[in-house]
């Protein structure tokens, strides 16, 4: 069994709770259905579903803390994995930065919980593949994809009365199409939180496009440039930029938002004034579950107000020491834009280059949040309000921190995940100068 029912969950934590012996203890348990299915090459190659739940249980004496999971739920397994968290804690040395458990908290549900997909069958993913597939067959091109879906719930508990439950669901849709001679590539990648807002006969002809577009790259001199990223290909970046607004890293000169002399930025203008960014649990278009990871309840809260550093993220431990309030850690992204598409800011483009996706994304300076990668799948020069010609691939040195100084327009703001984000996201596309990209690829 690997979907548990409020009550179900609730007995099995109580049952733990009850069974420590240890100064405290916070149990959480957490399961699912995962179906998948995988083609490459024109060709399904796997399809399969995963089942699981695993508790978790941490104790501690003092300041030892002790942690053991275990996947059977039954009364000797539970006493099993409890004894030996209690073991490791009484073994480990003491944390001088432990933090006693959290009190009883209010949780206020969120709708993370989507029918449609949690009723997705095998026969869906099937159908999923086909229209991913056959199109690309017919035109004379390869894709390779995968389509993942998920049903779970999360629950825990501790010895200071605190419980939490909910459900929810997710998709995730990518799919990469390339030419017979290897020459052109697309992309394409939907994070959905409903069958609605999902069709793979739709978003397939997004990767075709930019499959057949690409073939024949030009070289093009590496430089500053006026470039459209597309949502995707903004995400990751804004992503690494996040991690950096951590309050504690800040205020020990860490951060890009130390500030000079000592303490941090919050409240300083750091970003152009059309810059805003908020979380927001309750989004109906991003919601995310209304706790974080240590179990403080999330809010809606705001990140970047025009520009000016409005929130940074206090672990319970910093919080402490520093006389500041812990809130929970944001588990969505919502970045204010305007009401025009990708193409529509190419079209008011006189010269630039248009990217689609960036990847390989990793850490130069985290001081400035310099990062590097790759563009892929399909860059493309800008002429005159028009897509000209495929470029082929660069290699960029860019800071988000700069380029959120550097904005000319942002458009739509749409759903994305990114993988190795864990934010939900609604960016904008964006139009930015001086995007600085340092060398050519050969990678297609």
């Amino acid at each position: 069994m690997s979907m548990y029912t409020e009550q179900q969950a609730k007995a099995i934590l109580d049952k733990v709770i009850a069974l420590s012996k240890a100064d405290e203890c916070t149990a959480t348990l957490g399961g699912g259905i995962n179906g998948n299915i995988r083609f490459a090459l024109n060709n399904v190659s796997t399809s399969g579903i995963v089942t699981n739940a695993e508790l978790a249980v941490q104790v501690a004496y003092g300041k030892r803390v002790g942690v053991a999971t275990i996947n059977e739920f039954d009364d000797e397994s539970l006493a099993r994995v409890v004894r030996r968290a209690e073991e490791l804690a009484r073994l480990a040395p003491e944390n001088e930065e432990f933090v006693p458990a959290i009190g009883k908290q209010t949780y206020k549900p969120t709708p993370t919980y989507n029918a449609g997909i949690a009723a997705i069958t095998p026969e869906y993913r099937a159908q999923v593949a086909a229209d991913s597939i056959n199109p690309c067959k017919n035109d004379g091109l390869i894709a390779a994809g995968f389509l993942s879906d998920s049903v779970g719930f999360f629950a825990s508990a501790n010895s200071n009365g605190n419980f939490a439950y909910q459900q929810s669901t997710g998709l995730d849709y990518t799919c990469t199409v390339r030419t017979e001679d290897g020459t052109g590539s697309g992309w394409v990648a939907r994070n959905a939180g409903s069958l609605d807002d999902f069709k793979a006969s739709r978003e397939i002809q997004t990767a075709i496009q930019k499959a057949k577009g690409s073939r024949g790259a030009k070289a093009l001199e590496p430089g500053k440039y006026t470039v459209i990223l597309e949502p995707a290909a903004s995400a990751g970046l804004i992503s690494f930029m996040i991690n950096g607004f951590d309050a504690r890293q800040s205020d020990e000169g860490r951060s890009f938002l130390t500030k000079k002399g000592g303490g941090n930025k919050l409240g300083e203008q750091v970003f152009d004034p059309r810059v805003s960014l908020h979380t927001d649990p309750w989004n109906p278009d991003v919601p995310v579950m209304p706790w974080d990871g240590e179990g403080l309840p999330r809010e809606k809260m705001t990140i970047i107000d025009k520009g000016k550093v409005s929130y940074l993220e206090y672990s319970r431990y910093w919080a402490k020491l520093k006389g500041k309030e812990a809130k929970g850690s944001p588990g969505n992204l919502i970045m204010a834009g305007g009401t025009k598409s990708t193409m529509d800011l190419v079209k008011g483009t006189a010269k630039g280059i248009l990217v689609t996706r960036t990847w390989y994304i990793r850490m130069v300076d985290p001081q400035t949040v310099l990062l590097t990668g790759l563009t892929r799948d399909g860059t493309f020069y800008i002429e005159n309000g028009e897509i000209k010609y495929p470029i082929k691939n660069f290699r960029f040195n860019e800071s988000p921190v700069i380029m959120l100084n550097n904005i000319e327009e942002l458009g739509k703001p749409i759903r994305l995940g990114d993988d190795e984000s864990p934010f939900v996201m609604m960016i904008p596309p964006m139009k930015i100068r001086d995007f600085t990209f340092t060398s050519l690829s050969d990678a297609v």
